[in-house]
């Protein structure tokens, strides 16, 4: 089986800062994807430059948690706080949402809306994810896929990180990436189940789960010689540099580090040695 490579940078408009090392990832580096927040501040900074680039393909990064909504408190209001923002504490919110009665429709109506923002733009729709991978609670999932059926069935992220090829890049945190692998498997196997019943396609690997916001030079290296047969997705949370007001959990995130991975030239002379094709999640459609 061959193999293929998507890159893709998360939180595209989360920042003007982040939406130039997309940009630029793309332009002078390995970049072939990014995914959109459509309710954050530099989202129409972000369509601008994703209209000059039209070979940079953007997909929607669903946001349930941990960012802001489109759609006004009022119209949600058990999804969000006083400050009319999504909940951070993922496993409390998490709860709520798989537990609370009648909660669905405001998730629903919230998606819907981002999905809506998304289509607003003209750009083609690329893929689906989640923002802290949250599409795959099983609530969640289950909306974003009913719901897609209306936007084109885009393909999705399944955040499925081999556990061997991960541990022999890196050779850090065996015990962690372990337990991941464990922890995740059922999920995972409910998710690609979901996915093949409503004719969805998505990769078949990633890499980043275990190492979000430390994806640098070294490790992207290590992760693009053990790359396995079939389609991964190398996924990245960069930036040029910090930013005002930036969340409290990017800080520990190294963005600039990332960022300057993604366009060395080592790491693209490393692409081109694995021999993998460069590629976005349209590509998978195509392919079928």
């Amino acid at each position: 089986m061959r193999r293929r490579l998507i890159v893709t940078v998360d939180d595209f408009g989360l920042s003007v800062p982040v939406n130039e090392a997309i940009e630029r990832g793309h332009r002078d580096g390995i970049v072939t994807a990014a995914s959109l927040m459509v309710a954050e501040p530099a989202a129409a900074d972000a369509v601008a430059r994703a209209r000059a680039n039209p070979s940079l393909a953007v997909g929607l990064h669903v946001v349930v948690v941990a960012g802001r909504p489109v759609l006004p408190p009022e119209r949600i209001p058990d999804l969000v706080g006083s400050d009319g923002l999504f909940s951070s504490r993922l496993a409390r919110a998490g709860m709520k949402y798989f537990f609370r009665p009648g909660i669905g429709r405001q998730l629903a109506d919230e998606i819907r809306a981002q999905f809506e923002a998304f289509r607003a733009t003209g750009l083609p729709l690329d893929h689906v994810n989640a923002q802290c991978h949250y599409h795959l609670h099983p609530t969640v999932l289950g909306l974003i896929l009913d719901l897609a059926r209306d936007y084109g069935r885009p393909p999705m992220r399944i955040p499925d990180e081999p556990f061997g090829p991960s541990w022999r890049a890196t050779h850090e945190n065996y015990r962690g990436r372990l337990a991941n692998a464990l922890f995740l498997s059922p999920f995972l196997r409910v998710m690609k189940a979901r996915m093949r019943a409503y004719g969805v396609a998505h990769n078949d690997h990633v890499f980043g789960l275990n190492d979000t916001g430390r994806m640098t030079q070294e490790r992207v290296l290590g992760f693009l010689g053990e790359l396995p047969a079939g389609t991964t997705e190398m996924y990245f949370h960069a930036a040029t540099r910090r930013w005002p007001g930036m969340a409290h959990d990017l800080e520990s995130y190294r963005l600039e580090d990332e960022f300057a991975a993604l366009v060395s030239p080592q790491v693209a002379e490393a692409v081109r040695a694995s021999g993998a094709e460069r590629i976005a999640f349209r590509d998978l459609v195509r392919a079928r």
